[in-house]
């Protein structure tokens, strides 16, 4: 069983309806026992890092998630349940994070430009994974395959060899993660259509 964790604070129904379509039940839960209980764990997440936080300690979230990550159970972190992973953001002053993945969560610096042009932020749409190290979640997808994202910060782990994929915009910046059990994107899998589906499909079958 996959646990989609409900703290308030994501596209939770599209991601359970990609699990869906490739043939993987998905339960939406705003129950820690039912964390606890499952074989795998989807951590998606959109708005702000220290509300997400707040919100998962205040729903019981901590414990059980840091204990199904210590049990090696395979994990899936989405736009903000990538950055959640990390030790601290600098969004709206400097808040801890679960310190799972040593390293920050910083802004995109002002002034970026891409063939002369500003590049605006949030980065919004569609974008290229250069792909570094690859989880299983990343089997069948080449490389510089495009997804879709929307963000205004990005992860600096600590520790390089982590990083899964890099991407492209002003800057090169880690887009995707993975240690041990655990997987993290800062792109939107269940908006990014067919390949989305795939990355899916692989978390579902990882064991």
């Amino acid at each position: 069983m996959i646990a989609i964790i409900d703290y308030g604070m994501g596209n939770l129904r599209s991601v359970q309806k990609g699990f869906e379509r490739v043939g993987f039940e998905a339960v939406v839960t705003a129950d820690p026992r039912v964390v606890l209980e499952a074989d795998r764990i989807v951590l998606p997440g959109v708005g702000a890092f220290p509300d997400c936080m707040k919100n998962l300690e205040q729903g019981g979230f901590v414990e059980p998630l840091l204990k199904v990550l210590q049990d090696g159970r395979p994990f899936l972190g989405i736009c903000l349940g990538l950055q959640l992973l990390f030790s601290e953001s600098e969004e709206f002053g400097i808040h801890k994070g679960l310190n799972v993945i040593p390293g920050r969560v910083v802004r995109f610096p002002e002034g970026m430009e891409e063939f002369g042009e500003e590049l605006k932020v949030p980065h919004m749409g569609w974008n290229q994974l250069s792909v570094k190290r690859r989880p299983p979640v990343l089997a069948g997808i080449e490389d510089g395959a495009n997804f879709y994202f929307v963000h205004s910060f990005y992860v600096q782990p600590e520790d390089a060899s982590v990083v899964a994929t890099t991407t492209d915009y002003g800057i090169e910046f880690c887009s995707s993660i993975w240690k041990d059990n655990i997987v993290a994107t800062q792109f939107h899998p269940e908006k990014s259509q067919q390949k989305g589906l795939t990355i899916l499909k692989n978390f579902g079958a990882m064991k």
